[in-house]
C-alpha cells in the first residue's frame, strides 16, 4: 500500500470512529428569563416545564407594582396578564404557555410582541395534570395590541 492510500485509510477510519460522538453533542438551549410573583408555586412548575423542554431558565421574583410594571414595559396587555412573564429573543411569554408554542414562535418569528395564555387555565403547563386540562387558547399579541389565536388546546376528554 503506498503512502497516500495508507493515510487516506487511516484518516477515514479515524473519522468513522468519531462519527457516533457527533450525535451526542449537547443541543444549545434557548435562554429565557422569567419574572414571577413572589412564592408562586405554579410559576416554579412552569419553569420546570421549560427546563425539561431544553430551555435555559433564569428567574427572579417581583411583587405587586414592580411585577405589573415589568409586564407593562414589555407590552403585555393588562387583560392578558398572569402570574409570570418570560422574555425570550425579543418576545414576551405571558402565563402558562406550553414550551412547544414558544419553540414555534421562535422558529416562525412573527412580527409580534409575544405569546399569552391569560389567566391560569387548569391543565396548562404548571397548572395541574394535562389529563384534566380545560380548554384554552395561546394568543399571539401583535404590535398594535390586538391578538390572534396562535394555538388552541381542547379540553381533555372526560
Amino acid at each position: 500500500m503506498n503512502l497516500i492510500t495508507r493515510r487516506f485509510v487511516l484518516c477515514a477510519a479515524a473519522a468513522l470512529t468519531a462519527l457516533p460522538a457527533f450525535g451526542q453533542l449537547p443541543v444549545v438551549s434557548t435562554a429565557i428569563h422569567v419574572v414571577e410573583g413572589r412564592g408562586c408555586e405554579c410559576c416554579k412548575q412552569w419553569t420546570k416545564h421549560l427546563q425539561n423542554a431544553g430551555f435555559q431558565v433564569t428567574s427572579e421574583e417581583r411583587f405587586g407594582t414592580l411585577l405589573m410594571q415589568h409586564k407593562i414595559d414589555l407590552g403585555v396587555p393588562i387583560d392578558m396578564t398572569s402570574c409570570h412573564t418570560g422574555s425570550v429573543e425579543g418576545y414576551f411569554v405571558e402565563g402558562h404557555v406550553p414550551a412547544t408554542d414558544i419553540r414555534k414562535l421562535l422558529q416562525e418569528r412573527p412580527d409580534a410582541l409575544g405569546l399569552a395564555v391569560p389567566g391560569m387555565p387548569y391543565g396548562s403547563p404548571g397548572m395541574g395534570p394535562e389529563s384534566r386540562r380545560e380548554a384554552y387558547d395561546v394568543l399571539l399579541v401583535l404590535k398594535d395590541g390586538s391578538h390572534t389565536i396562535f394555538n388552541r388546546y381542547a379540553a381533555a376528554p372526560a
